[in-house]
């Protein structure tokens, strides 16, 4: 390796651009994808939509955008759509493009604005999503009462319903995400569901809620129709006639959440996802196929013991394509109509986005890895995969990264657990190194082989950390049983499975046993106040958007399920929550935490790190805080990103991390470090 090389910096993290999910022209030809640049000293981002060649290497940037996304080839190969705020535009709207060139033309002025389109297959019509009122008949209407909102100078939320707010935004102005047809020719919109009750469900709606029959007559989508709308609730699909508006319930009394319906392109069928949530709230999807002649259902792939999504049907309507992740990764798979098993067609890493070809053989898709970044691939029947567009290559080319190597640890219970570790450049193993794990949010997720952009494992590492990413119990793609075992004793097996990793990576003589460092976000947060009140061997910790106290956790956008996943409410079973909540051994917290939150999380309320950092103050325990205004569950700005890497070194590197100071790099201010808190006795169990 070169020694020229530079130490992998967040500088050039965000300097990645970073493509999105391909779309397939209907000859198999070229594909068309949207790439994010992100520029750190305007700390803004801006969109391009790329056009890329199957065979060869031509590409072309084909348009720009402040901010866009999700291009689309239209049926008949003649346009590319594409959502775009763009000059003028307040709000994101349909823009159409011809693929070899030339200015795209705007088809909605919505006030409402637009996400998530897909294509009619006359290529005449685009349907998308806007959150807009259903009493209002048209866009006239919705645009008037905008400007009345935005005039009035009382900005109250009030509501009456138990779900009020969503991730970073408020659900109390009467909009919901309906479903709009556009025409190219004259740029008409109208409501889909004009006259109805019901909309798409309303958290985070995308294009896999809804799709279009074949023939354009009929779009189905996802509806729930309880009294209070939630995560978590039953959920059908009803199917619409575009002409006339009337509705189908077709999943009605089925006791199960139903989402994503897919249509067969030869129009006998209609895919879907189905869970059963009364069973478990964490019910993995199961594939379901319809006939819709008849009505006749069935279970697909039933053994299958994976969460599948994303659902593409072949184009000859012989089999599926979807996404799972897969023991810490994230294939494509194929799944035959007639067979039990699905066929794996991607190897490591993780797959993001995918399309097909008309020919039944090509699939495009954007893949990446932990020493990776997104690129653009393509595979056909009996060829190995092509990399199509690596945006990234030249940068990840210029720096050092270091190994990856996945290994298992005997955890909780004796089994074994997976973990990924990151060793850093010119790792060497008879040297002493710090140890740094990066525990995962969810807890049902996991850290997959993927190129992460905001917790990535190669800017810790390139700092001289041997960095350890545990997929402890509850973490998803190891089935059903292994995603429920943490249910009502959060804390207590992924400490188990964390330690024994730590053990593991102590065995090996390579690892400082003075320099053990921990960090988390959101429930990796929670483990991290966990570890604080349960283990004295780590140095110091970085608790971002960490659930602190279950309690006065009622305050998150999706309380509704603490019965199922802690085992009771707090008021049914006040001992049994508070086994389960870091607050409740605050007595024995004593190890030095930098607290980070954005005030725009509702997932993890900023209270709950104002309530861990004002107890460590109160303990005595050295503590940092340090709070994002404009950030939400993640941090997405650029320079927040940045500020939010060299905080999180800084504070490890006072306590005996190792940091490195890497070019661009601006270390941020921070008061000299006082001396280290006695460790307090971990408390018995």
């Amino acid at each position: 390796m070169s020694s020229s090389l530079s130490p992998f910096s967040v500088e050039e993290l965000w300097a990645i651009p970073r493509p999105g999910a391909p779309s397939l022209a209907p000859d198999g030809s070229r594909l068309v994808v949207a790439l994010t640049r992100y520029d750190l000293a305007k700390n803004e981002a801006h969109d391009e939509i790329w056009v890329q060649a199957v065979r060869g290497r031509a590409r072309r940037r084909l348009a720009e955008a402040s901010s866009g996304s999700d291009p689309r080839w239209s049926p008949d190969g003649r346009r590319i759509a594409f959502i775009a705020k763009r000059d003028g535009d307040e709000v994101p709207q349909v823009y159409v493009i011809d693929p070899d060139g030339g200015e795209a033309r705007r088809v909605t002025r919505l006030a409402t604005g637009a996400s998530n389109l897909r294509w009619f297959p006359d290529g005449r019509h685009l349907a998308f999503i806007s959150w807009a009122w259903p009493d209002l008949a048209t866009p006239q209407a919705q645009a008037r009462r905008m400007r009345e909102q935005e005039k009035d100078p009382v900005k109250a939320h009030a509501s009456e319903h138990l779900s009020y707010r969503y991730w970073d935004h408020w659900l109390t102005d009467g909009r919901v995400p309906r479903i709009y047809i556009a025409s190219l020719g004259g740029g008409q919109c109208r409501d889909l569901l004009g006259g109805s009750a019901f909309s798409l469900l309303w958290f985070d709606p995308s294009r896999e809620f809804f799709d279009i029959s074949p023939d354009g007559r009929e779009i189905a989508l996802s509806v729930d129709f309880s009294a209070e709308p939630k995560w978590g609730n039953d959920c059908d699909i009803v199917t619409v006639d575009v002409a006339s508006g009337k509705w189908k319930n077709l999943t009605a009394g089925s006791r199960r959440s139903n989402t994503e319906p897919s249509y067969s392109p030869d129009g006998r069928r209609l895919a879907y996802l189905s869970c059963d949530y009364h069973r478990s709230l964490d019910d993995q999807p199961r594939l379901s196929i319809r006939e819709r002649k008849g009505g006749a259902t069935r279970r697909l792939a039933a053994e299958w013991d994976r969460a599948p999504s994303h659902l593409r049907w072949a184009r000859d309507s012989s089999a599926l394509y979807c996404l799972a992740e897969d023991r810490g990764h994230q294939p494509l798979f194929r799944v035959a109509l007639e067979d039990t098993q699905p066929e794996r067609l991607t190897g490591a890493g993780t797959v993001t986005g995918f399309d097909l070809g008309s020919d039944g053989r090509t699939v495009v898709y954007t893949h990446s890895s932990m020493c990776l970044p997104p690129e653009v691939c393509a595979r056909s029947a009996n060829e190995a995969e092509r990399v199509l567009f690596a945006p990234g290559q030249r940068i990840v080319e210029r720096a050092r990264l270091g190994e990856v190597r996945e290994l298992r640890v005997t955890g909780a219970g004796g089994e074994p657990v997976q973990m990924w570790v990151t060793y850093p450049p010119r790792f060497d193993p008879a040297r002493k190194w710090p140890l740094l794990h990066l525990i995962h949010g969810g807890p049902h997720s996991a850290w997959l082989d993927f190129f992460h952009f905001r917790w990535n494992a190669q800017i810790f590492a390139a700092q001289g950390y041997v960095v350890v990413s545990v997929n402890y119990h509850g973490s998803s793609g190891w089935g059903q049983s292994f995603l429920e075992s943490d249910n009502g004793c959060y804390g207590e097996k992924e400490l188990a499975d964390l330690e024994a990793a730590t053990d593991f990576m102590l065995a090996q003589g390579c690892i400082d046993p003075r320099r053990l460092y921990a960090a988390g976000g959101s429930y990796g947060g929670y483990m991290v106040a966990w570890l604080n009140g349960h283990s004295s061997r780590y140095r110091a910790y970085v608790c971002h958007a960490g659930c602190w106290d279950w309690v006065s956790m009622m305050a998150t956008d999706v309380y509704s399920y603490f019965n199922h996943e802690l085992g009771a409410f707090h008021w049914d079973d006040e001992q049994r929550v508070m086994r389960q909540s870091p607050h409740h051994f605050a007595g024995n917290c004593a190890t030095p935490t930098l607290v980070i939150h954005g005030e725009l999380d509702y997932r993890v309320p900023a209270a709950q790190g104002l309530q861990y950092y004002a107890t460590l103050k109160a303990r005595g325990v050295p503590a940092r805080l340090l709070v994002f205004p404009d950030e939400n569950h993640w941090i997405l700005k650029p320079r927040n990103a940045q500020r939010w890497t060299q905080e999180f070194l800084d504070w490890l590197a006072r306590f005996g991390g190792s940091r490195l100071k890497t070019p661009g790099a601006v270390a941020a201010k921070a008061p000299a470090a006082p001396k280290r808190a006695r460790q307090a006795p971990a408390p018995r169990r």
